[in-house]
């Protein structure tokens, strides 16, 4: 349902929807922008999930409506306002900086792969979103959602806890209402993490699906961008419009496929019929509450056709860390310092001026927590390392072969499904995250497509169901996904409360 004519709700609005009204002529462009820009300057304040505004947005949206005008949409994207995450390059008048006070002044001469396919579409780049610094990948007692940029981001549905991370600000974003859809970034576990903390849609495709190039890395063998949106159809259109063949990343030719062109037509309320569905167990049991949605959510799955099979034990984060955090370590490293020395900044050309910045600025850079992964990256060795490669080979034998295609294989499994994470965690920059509980490892590390979909609330806090499976299976995760969305349809929008509602 959407509202009378020029009133724009995003909370109750799609891609679809938004493009039906603008052929109208009920809304343009420009007054979709500008909807966002009064939404952003009244809610940022509380949620702080926006580092900077595109100064150029509304100048963009007119020529993008004199071109509808002119020549029909680009796309179904054509004229709507998306938000990127800051550690993905973009060729304007905003930084890029992953939420670093070291990167600060940093502007690229060149849009990421991903900003250059929203930008082709005719979306609207509306700003960037604050995140966990460098993506979460400074300290193991870090606080999702702060960045040294930005401070911390908070979530709507509670505004004393998490956001999750590191895609924060782009979920936060997205729960709120203040964009249409917006772009998020994984290595483990940041684009599902928050989105099921902010009861949105978050999607990662299969490593190699979307182009990594402009992006600040962590992992090259675990990077991915993806969609992040309301609804799962609307991260299905997205999800189509940043896949593709990128020049500048050579997985990516391995992955993309014609498929991949019209994800959205697999998209039906009957795409669970038939499906089975691994639940696995030892993902789940570590809050109550939780375990009772999970267990209305299989009901869910049934009463929509699929067959589920439970009981199954997946193999668990704690026997494949170790090896991915030797991995993440020396490839954080490699790519970082590659990424720093073709920007045009000065400041800091290498992983090894980071360290140094924040140590020069460590009242700024690391009031609460260090930067103790950034040390132990740079006393790795390099890609050529025996023991990052018997790491990189160990991880993914752990989580494909041993894991996930183990489980699809024996059981004939369409997917597995866990809940995403736990519910949102009270913010705290002493200790920092309290999390109780996740299951984004397994796929992160195969580099293997994984979505989360809103599945209920504990005391209004969100919980997320996650589907995952094996390599290129991102259209059929997307189909059962939008399948259990459609059967459930429990999410409801944040209402900005200071507190969770204990009542």
């Amino acid at each position: 349902m959407t509202g009378s004519a020029g009133v724009i709700d995003l909370q109750t609005e799609t891609i679809t929807s938004l493009n039906q009204r603008m052929a109208a002529g009920e809304i343009s462009a420009r007054s979709l922008t500008e909807h966002c820009l009064e939404r952003i300057e009244m809610v940022n304040p509380q949620v702080n999930a926006i580092l900077e505004v595109n100064p150029d947005a509304l100048e963009i949206a007119d020529q993008l409506d004199r071109e509808r005008a002119s020549d029909g949409p680009r796309s179904l994207l054509h004229g709507l306002p998306i938000l990127v995450k800051d550690n993905l390059d973009t060729a304007d008048k905003m930084m890029t900086t992953a939420g670093s006070l070291a990167l600060v002044g940093s502007f690229a001469g060149e849009d990421a792969f991903v900003v250059k396919k929203l930008r082709q579409a005719g979306a609207v780049i509306l700003g960037k979103t604050n995140l966990s610094e460098w993506a979460n990948y400074r300290s193991p007692r870090s606080s999702s959602g702060w960045s040294s940029r930005g401070g911390q981001t908070r979530n709507p549905y509670s505004l004393d806890r998490s956001p999750g991370g590191s895609s924060s600000g782009s979920a936060v974003a997205v729960a709120a209402g203040l964009c249409v859809a917006a772009i998020g970034t994984e290595t483990d576990g940041s684009i599902v993490s928050p989105s099921s903390m902010n009861s949105i849609v978050g999607f990662k495709p299969t490593v190699g699906l979307v182009g990594r190039s402009g992006i600040i890395p962590i992992s090259d063998s675990q990077d991915t961008a993806g969609p992040m949106a309301r609804c799962v159809e609307d991260a299905a259109i997205l999800l189509e419009m940043i896949a593709g063949i990128d020049p500048a990343d050579d997985i990516t030719t391995r992955h993309v496929s014609a498929a991949v062109a019209d994800i959205q037509s697999v998209l039906s309320a009957g795409g669970l019929e038939g499906a089975r569905i691994g639940i696995a167990r030892n993902y789940c049991g570590f809050h109550e509450r939780v375990d009772d949605i999970i267990a209305s959510s299989i009901s869910a799955i049934k009463r929509a056709g699929g067959e589920v099979v439970d009981d199954l034990t997946l193999v668990t984060m704690a026997d494949i860390r170790p090896h991915e955090g030797i991995v993440m370590s020396t490839e954080f490293k490699a790519g970082l310092d590659k990424y720093l020395s073709g920007t045009a900044q000065e400041t800091v050309r290498s992983l090894a001026d980071v360290i140094a910045f924040n140590e020069q600025n460590s009242d700024q850079v690391m009031p609460y927590f260090r930067q103790e992964l950034h040390e132990a990256a740079q006393a790795r060795g390099g890609l050529s390392d025996p023991d990052y490669l018997a790491a990189l080979d160990e991880s993914r034998r752990l989580a494909r072969d041993a894991g996930i295609d183990s489980l699809l294989g024996e059981h004939q499994l369409d997917a597995i499904v866990t809940p995403t994470t736990c519910p949102p965690w009270l913010i705290d920059w002493v200790d920092g995250d309290n999390r109780s509980g996740a299951s984004a490892c397994a796929a992160a590390v195969a580099g293997y497509p994984s979505v989360t979909v809103p599945a209920g609330y504990v005391f209004g806090l969100p919980v997320g169901l996650s589907f995952f499976s094996t390599a290129d299976t991102d259209a059929n995760l997307l189909k059962l996904a939008y399948a259990f969305e459609q059967k459930t349809r429990v999410r409801v929008a944040p209402e900005l409360r200071e507190h969770a509602d204990f009542g």
